[in-house]
């Protein structure tokens, strides 16, 4: 069964334009849903009903963004396989948790989770060369170049996070993935919107099965986002270090006081 958001041309402009918006600052960061869930609840949508057709129609998206990136995905294919698994795992897992837990279970941890995200990007380099010289001081050399145990654990609970509501979502992985693998930001950039795609798509499969969705806000969403992960991949692209991790920053803090107000 599915829901239909109000007979209102503007709000299917709003909500075409959110799925833009989000399309765009998901293949540059993440956060995209920040954009969009806001729009949808505004449209008169039930929180779950939003939630999960939000995560449906930024499907798209996350692809096109993925695409868009396809240069610097070029010898990286051992890697997206073996994180691929972990983030399946996690992003199944937290589409579960969203259909059987209440959402406080979630709602307090989230601002923490992204807050040492954001710690994360903004002193990645320091604790990253602070770790490479850890390793070769205790011979441990470069270690292992797809991140290790640590990695796949903090990647599983990022996934999960993802799976149940993937605000900043992407700011938690770049920040993993940042401090634990030795590669360049736009490189992990596009590892991190191959990832977001397949949570993405694992929790909207588990959805349709489960959930009510607006059909009307997907494909707006979907339509939007596809479009808006091409402008991302230009723009995300162009960004220096510096400037992509200082435009994280500038979302993941407002991804936490929109979570902190609602």
């Amino acid at each position: 069964m599915a829901l239909s958001i109000h007979d209102s041309l503007w709000e299917s402009v709003a909500v075409f334009a959110a799925g833009i918006g989000a399309g765009t600052i998901n293949t540059i960061v993440g956060s995209g849903t920040l954009i969009t869930f806001p729009v949808l609840l505004a449209t008169g949508l039930p929180p779950v009903t939003a939630n999960v057709s939000n995560t449906l129609g930024l499907v798209p998206g996350s692809i096109s963004g993925a695409i868009g990136y396809r240069k610097e995905l070029r010898g990286q294919g051992r890697r997206v396989r073996r994180l691929a698994a972990t983030t399946l795992v996690g992003g199944l897992t937290g589409a579960i948790l969203l259909i059987t837990l209440p959402s406080e279970s979630f709602d307090t941890i989230v601002p923490v989770l992204i807050g040492l995200a954001l710690v994360l990007v903004i002193f990645q380099p320091r604790l990253a060369k602070a770790l490479r010289e850890r390793q070769e001081t205790t011979g441990a050399g470069a270690g292992d170049p797809d991140g290790g145990p640590a990695l796949h654990a903090g990647m599983l609970l990022a996934s999960a996070y993802g799976g149940y509501f993937g605000a900043a979502q992407g700011v938690l992985y770049i920040g993993l993935m940042g401090l634990l693998l030795h590669d360049d930001l736009q490189r992990i950039n596009a590892v991190k919107n191959v990832l977001a795609a397949l949570v993405n798509g694992i929790a909207a499969l588990f959805f349709l099965f489960v959930a009510d969705f607006d059909w009307t806000a997907v494909v707006l969403i979907a339509v939007g986002s596809t479009l808006g992960g091409q402008i991302g991949a230009k723009i995300g692209r162009r960004l220096p270090p510096t400037a992509l991790r200082a435009v994280i920053v500038v979302v993941g803090l407002v991804a936490i006081a929109q979570l902190l107000l609602r």
